[in-house]
């Protein structure tokens, strides 16, 4: 556990797992291999970077899925639980305690927090996006961002503004090349994800910090929203005049921008963006060191059968929810900029 850090609670009724009987000491007999290669219960959290309902019904298909994917690996799974955290920080805990065997779509900033107890085993790759460029008014143009066929392994956050009042006073500004400044922004509603978000609370923080010498603990005209799509919808209604978002959450929810939000007008011509955060690495697999079916063994196994449940169609649905397209291998040292990120986010806020 993190001394000095408050986290978030764990899904109520996830129980420690039970694994698989282990045949007496000192047996090397073919059925204690037999046994070791057999789990009772893997239990797999992910974290609800999209509405939470949407995750669920998504990933449902999944448990038969895996197991079909981990048996070609050497590995029968009797059981494979699915669930969706109730933030970001109730997987992290999860994972910690061992609560979880495997945490889902996990930012690295969430990563960065629980290092010492998780494991990175995967990143997943997305595709790239039309719009890229460091300078806000350049994604102001009224057009979608759309998808490419070129693949990432990072992404941008973007910081937007809806149709409110203010938030058009701040956008007005950006598209005229002027320079924002903290009294610009420290009047304005704010809509910030949970505190180990990268996209919703991390990497704006770093933005705040090095435009304008503040971070997100100095606003004072905020709400913590549980889901983007929540967030959308206050923006879309003026409830917030700014919410940081992964940079292509808008083309996610442009069709409920004008039917589920009641907007007239599409969600790119109401929104702006005016603030554009450096590259995050993408979101990662993280395994918990406190997992007793976690062996190393079964880390390559289960390595290998989520990149071959990512190549099938029906893999391919269930990873659409997190926009992964597939997954590379990863390390630790891939999320140091991460790691380096929620350093100074804590320094900050001592």
């Amino acid at each position: 556990m993190k001394k000095g850090l408050t986290r978030g609670f764990v899904t109520a009724g996830i129980a420690l797992f039970a694994v698989a009987a282990l045949a007496a000491c000192g047996s090397k007999t073919s059925d204690t291999k037999s046994e070791s290669k057999t789990i009772d219960d893997l239990k797999i959290s992910f974290v609800p970077s999209r509405n939470p309902d949407d995750i669920a019904i998504a990933t449902k298909p999944m448990a038969s899925l895996l197991k079909d994917e981990l048996k070609k690996q050497g590995y029968t799974v009797k059981k494979v639980d699915v669930t969706v955290g109730t933030n970001y920080e109730a997987v992290g805990e999860a994972l910690a305690s061992g609560a979880a065997d495997v945490g889902y779509g996990v930012p690295g900033s969430t990563f960065a927090l629980y290092k010492d107890d998780v494991n990175v085993i995967l990143t997943a790759t997305r595709a790239g996006l039309s719009k890229d460029s460091s300078q806000a008014k350049d994604w102001n143009d009224g057009k979608a961002t759309e998808k490419t066929s070129k693949q990432a392994t990072s992404y941008r956050s973007i910081l937007v503004t809806g149709p409110s009042e203010k938030g058009q006073a701040l956008a007005k500004k950006v598209n005229a090349g002027e320079k924002l400044t903290w009294n610009d922004l420290k009047d304005a509603n704010w809509g910030l994800s949970s505190t180990t978000s990268a996209a919703g609370y991390v990497y704006p923080s770093l933005w705040l910090n090095e435009n304008v010498k503040h971070t997100v603990t100095d606003l004072t005209h905020s709400v913590t929203i549980d889901s983007y799509g929540s967030g959308l919808a206050r923006l879309a209604s003026g409830q917030i005049d700014v919410l940081p978002m992964y940079a292509d959450a808008r083309s996610d929810y442009a069709k409920a921008w004008t039917t589920t939000y009641g907007q007239k007008e599409s969600i790119w011509a109401e929104t702006n963006v005016i603030g554009v955060t450096p590259a995050i690495y993408n979101d990662g697999i993280l395994v918990s060191k406190q997992s007793k079916v976690m062996t190393s063994d079964f880390q390559k196994a289960l390595k290998a059968a989520v990149k071959e449940m990512a190549k099938t169609e029906d893999g391919k649905k269930i990873l659409a929810v997190y926009s992964h397209e597939g997954y590379k291998d990863a390390k630790e040292s891939d999320y140091k900029s991460e790691f380096a990120a929620e350093k100074l986010l804590q320094k900050n806020a001592k």
